[in-house]
């Protein structure tokens, strides 16, 4: 067993020269060692992006090394995150009636392949009380039995309980087919990630993959983006593509689909998690 304290320091700021100087001269003078390290500057808005992973003595604690860096982080107009790397994210999965992202994340998290906890599932109907009742996690059926909005906005306040009492850090769309609010999406900026089919641009609407086989398409794919008010356009932290051709039917393009979503929705939680993903503008930075 190590006596060492690790820690993972992630930041962007306006680029200049000597960030990397500063911030390592910095963990020097804590007594860490620098375990990995990244970083990535981007031209065109000359913004700076850097992670480390880092240890201490055992004895170090997160909130004085915070105390410690804020002043170095004012003075270079930094965004910045300092936390503890054994620290697992607390993640709230949100369903509806396609379990198969659902169903993968648990089998990922019970093999211990996704350094994540899952304390709580949601979803606008039950189908799914038995898998999470399988996996001993709490099963909150919140129905929607119409589009009103009063409904809408009760069945969400009831998620962001869920949200607070459970102290959750990330939000997962796993297949929930329901569109947050502009307010929530606000609030969880940064902090919700959905799934969603993609090389299907003009395929809107229902049945996608069944449209993509009447039009022959050879690709398709999905993507993993954080959530915002506009639909399905946050910054994207991951995607995957599969090649298809004419001897496949429309339900063996849907199958295909359903795993290229499970892969990319659990890459982009995982990057996630490890806070390997630092926010520039509307895109992503992913240190990997």
């Amino acid at each position: 067993m190590s006596s060492k304290k690790r820690f993972i320091l992630k930041l962007s700021c306006p680029d200049r020269a000597g960030i990397v100087h500063a911030v390592t001269g910095f963990l020097l003078e804590q007594g860490g060692n620098i375990l990995t390290s990244a970083q990535h500057g981007d031209e065109d808005h000359q913004r700076f992006f850097m992670r480390i992973e880092f240890e201490c003595a055992a004895g170090a604690e997160q909130a004085a090394l915070r105390q410690s860096f804020a002043p170095l982080a004012e003075r270079l107009q930094m965004d910045w995150e300092l936390v503890d790397s054994q620290a697992k994210t607390r993640v709230l999965l949100l369903v509806s009636k396609l379990g198969h992202c659902l169903n993968d994340l648990l089998f990922r998290v019970q093999t211990g392949h996704l350094p994540i906890e899952i304390p709580a599932i949601v979803s606008n109907h039950r189908d799914f009380y038995q898998l999470a009742a399988s996996h001993n996690i709490p099963f909150h059926h919140f129905p929607l039995l119409n589009a009103s909005e009063e409904q809408k906005q009760g069945q969400e306040r009831k998620i962001r309980e869920v949200i607070e009492e459970n102290q959750i850090d990330l939000v997962v769309l796993a297949r929930y087919m329901q569109i947050l609010s502009p307010e929530l999406c606000r609030d969880l900026s940064g902090r919700a990630i959905n799934i969603h089919h993609s090389f299907l641009p003009s395929f809107k609407g229902a049945k996608p993959y069944h449209q993509a086989h009447q039009r022959g398409v050879k690709l398709i794919g999905a993507t993993a983006h954080y959530v915002t008010s506009d639909l399905d356009e946050g910054p994207i932290i991951e995607q995957e593509v599969a090649r298809i051709d004419h001897s496949l039917a429309p339900e063996q393009l849907v199958a295909i689909g359903r795993d290229t979503e499970c892969v990319t929705l659990a890459r982009a939680i995982q990057w996630h998690a490890e806070h390997r993903v630092l926010m520039n503008g509307n895109r992503t930075v992913v240190f990997r």
